[in-house]
């Protein structure tokens, strides 16, 4: 496993990062899930990424479970704080001063720790002036709850902003957290700037396009049975989009350079990723340990520029870089 700086700090964390959003105390049994984040700590990734909102707050549960009796200063746990979490009531939801300061010591009951090592803000809050949320977020660092602070998907705007206001009140934010990946490129063009700027890397998620570019969905075929895009309950909304044949055959196309560089389809994607000098670490799911173990295989793989080109050819047109969507991600609406 490599390791990399998160942003303009000292803090390191390792290239790969093991999430738990659809696949602790949701999709996955949690006996199975425990199994996968062991499987992460055998293969050198030290870093683990949750969120309150996922499982509404069960997938924190799993995560500290399953790194019960795990040196703590040998780890990095992230959690987020935006999204509906309980009986849903009105102020459930969101970046105020209330739900930022309950939401943590309800994360950090959940994970067994005392601390978290990156709390981000999981969206940017429309309706909470931006100047109480990163005052909150000082005052958990003066806690000592919280040791850095990170956001997810907000625009170059907003981290402008963000950035700014935290430098006022004596700390810094280091990451963002969006999706990203070979199909997915809508952050090139002004979050990836900004953010080189403003000394934040990439947290990225989603870097095997929620599982496309594994190449295990194929033109003209039925979807695996047990995929997630047979799963109505929570991956199949996200696929959709990319289920087009034209699509997949496109990632059918990638085999050979995957080949020449000896790596399956999910590790070369996950090695795409990397490549961007600003993504500090790809965030990689899994509903079985091998998978974690093959993925992991992706840390400090370097790919020649010739091929990063063919990769570039052979998807094409059927990229997403349209950088306006980011600003879709925050909802403009309560969403309790």
């Amino acid at each position: 496993m490599e390791y990399r700086y998160l942003g303009r700090s000292g803090f390191k964390i390792s290239e790969i990062t093991y999430g738990n959003w659809v696949t602790a105390a949701s999709q996955v049994e949690n006996e199975q899930a425990i199994a996968n984040v062991h499987a992460a700590l055998d293969a050198g990734i030290s870093t683990f990424d949750t969120a309150d909102v996922y499982a509404n707050t069960g997938a924190e549960s799993v995560l500290g479970e399953a790194l019960k009796g795990t040196r703590r200063q040998s780890i990095e746990i992230f959690t987020k704080v935006f999204g509906p979490t309980g009986p849903k009531g009105h102020n459930d939801v969101g970046l105020s001063r209330k739900h930022i300061l309950e939401s943590i010591d309800g994360s950090l009951q959940r994970l067994g720790t005392d601390y978290v090592d990156l709390y981000q803000a999981h969206r940017f809050d429309h309706f909470t002036p931006l100047e109480e949320t990163m005052q909150a977020f000082a005052d958990l660092v003066r806690m000592g709850k919280v040791l850095y602070v990170g956001v997810s998907e907000w625009t170059a705007d907003q981290l402008r902003q963000g950035a700014a206001l935290a430098k006022e009140l004596g700390f810094q934010l280091i990451s963002n957290q969006p999706e990203y990946s070979a199909l997915w490129r809508v952050i090139e063009g002004e979050v990836v700037p900004a953010s080189e700027e403003l000394g934040i890397s990439q947290v990225v998620w989603s870097p095997i396009a929620q599982g496309v570019l594994t190449g295990k969905y194929v033109p003209g075929q039925p979807h695996p049975q047990g995929s997630r895009a047979t799963d109505e309950k929570g991956g199949a909304n996200f696929i959709k989009r990319w289920l087009q044949d034209d699509v997949l055959q496109r990632v059918q196309d990638l085999k050979p350079i995957a080949a020449e560089l000896d790596l399956s389809l999910a590790q070369l994607a996950v090695a795409w990723v990397l490549q961007n000098d600003n993504v500090a670490t790809a965030i990689i799911g899994a509903s079985r340990p091998e998978q974690v173990t093959e993925n992991a295989k992706a840390a400090g793989v370097v790919i020649p520029a010739e091929l990063m080109a063919r990769i570039d050819e052979v998807l094409g047109d059927a990229v997403e870089r349209d950088t306006s969507i980011t600003a879709t991600r925050s909802p403009s609406q309560r969403e309790a």
